[in-house]
């Protein structure tokens, strides 16, 4: 995802054009860093718990990655001057007590190379563009887990090697999403949460939210929707479409519940956010036929809730997860 925005009165709000170095101030650069963080926190959390429950996994760094071609042409004078980029790829923030910080990486740490493989480069440095923080982030992903990984990173001038051990994690990543919608999705690898969400919400609220994605994540739902040839956009809404985005809906909601619970959130949580706030995100009277009302997901949760088990330290295992690799009809 670029990053395009303008900072104003405590708010980041998208621009739809590049937006000028004026536009774009330390404060405002400074607010995305803690917005990133606090999801990179949340996200962290749920996929290490949760890591039992995945198929696909990754180590778990604790290090929010990001790349200067992410951001606009325009405001890269900007983005250098709070974030450094001594080198094209960079460590943005690192969570709090997780391994990246505890191996001693810091925030603005250039990243030259990790297990001994370059960073990427972007292939064309004018552009915009996710690709070099996505090339990146995959080479990290595809280290083993719980074994030591060479960092090599730029650091006041002098390059350093630093030791990163990282549990089993859920394979996923996060991201902000920039822009007034209250808005969140994903695609299957990439969970993507609207920064509105940040604005209005404790961790622990936002943290249900994130589940909910995780969940959509962990039973697989994008691809059984792509194999049950379902219509997205405005045909999303009718028949056996609308039915079928609906159960997904409902799944994500039972099994996120449970993902919130292994991570040591009270699930209550979902159910009482759905209640107070369902109509701020389901759009209320509006809402789509893809997605149950507030109060019916609200009901489903809190009725998932009461059969899990008091007992916070055993790993509850949603029943849902079997139905994962069953077609979708």
């Amino acid at each position: 995802m670029k990053r395009s925005f303008l900072f104003a009165a405590g708010t980041l709000i998208a621009v739809a054009a590049p937006a000028s170095a004026q536009q774009i101030d330390a404060a405002g650069y400074e607010a995305l860093r803690g917005i990133d963080l606090r999801l990179a926190t949340i996200g962290h959390r749920l996929v290490t718990a949760n890591a039992p429950l995945c198929r696909d996994l990754q180590p778990a760094t604790g290090a929010v990655v990001h790349a200067i071609d992410q951001y606009d042409t325009g405001s890269r004078v900007a983005a250098r001057q709070v974030f450094a980029f001594t080198t094209t790829v960079s460590i943005e923030g690192v969570v709090p007590d997780g391994p990246a910080a505890k191996a001693g990486l810091l925030a603005n740490d250039g990243i030259v190379a990790v297990a001994d493989r370059p960073m990427p480069t972007p292939a064309d440095p004018k552009a915009t563009s996710a690709a070099t923080r996505d090339a990146a982030l995959a080479i990290i992903a595809a280290q083993p887990v719980g074994t030591p990984m060479r960092w090599r990173v730029s650091r006041g001038g002098a390059e350093r090697t630093l030791a990163v051990t990282a549990p089993a994690g859920c394979r996923s990543s996060f991201e902000v999403m920039l822009g007034p919608k209250m808005e969140a999705s994903s695609d299957g690898r990439v969970i993507q949460i609207g920064v509105r969400f940040f604005e209005r919400y404790t961790d622990e609220q936002v943290a249900a939210v994130v589940a909910h994605e995780l969940a959509h994540t962990i039973l697989r739902h994008r691809s059984r929707l792509e194999a049950a040839g379902v219509k997205w956009g405005l045909l999303a809404e009718f028949g056996r479409n609308g039915r079928l985005f609906r159960r997904t809906e409902e799944e994500a909601d039972l099994v996120g519940a449970a993902l919130m619970r292994n991570a040591g959130y009270d699930p209550q949580v979902a159910v009482q956010f759905w209640r107070d706030h369902g109509g701020d995100v389901d759009g209320g009277l509006f809402r789509s036929r893809t997605h149950p009302s507030s109060r019916a997901r609200a009901d489903a949760i809190a009725a998932e809730v009461a059969k899990m088990p008091a007992d916070r330290v055993t790993l509850y295992r949603p029943p849902l997860l079997d139905t994962r690799d069953q077609p979708l009809s």
